[in-house]
């Protein structure tokens, strides 16, 4: 099983790739609807990772998929374009994943 990463920035993209992880840059909400929607239809995709303000680009989408269920399953990570605030990222991707409020 593999994942794939929706980014809006190059440098995360490069990242995601060098630690093997293949993805694609989007900058419109059109290009992130279409990227999502062929991402959670790929043979073999575990994981889709967005980057937070890729996912703020589908943001109805996002949750209308996590919603949902399933796999692959949908996770948004921050980066440096992202929020600044890590722990607030991480106490609500566990309450999000997990159910844990922290």
């Amino acid at each position: 099983m593999r994942s794939f990463v929706i980014s809006d920035n190059r440098d995360s993209l490069l990242g995601m790739r060098l630690a093997g992880i293949e993805g694609v840059i989007v900058h419109t909400p059109q290009e992130a609807a279409r990227a999502l929607h062929d991402a959670t239809h790929m043979e073999g995709i575990a994981v889709v990772l967005l980057t937070e303000i890729a996912a703020g680009l589908c943001g109805d989408a996002v949750r209308q998929y996590k919603e949902r269920g399933g796999v692959p399953l949908l996770t948004v990570i921050p980066d440096r374009h992202g929020s600044a605030d890590m722990t607030a990222s991480i106490s609500r991707y566990l309450a999000e994943t997990v159910g844990i409020h922290i």
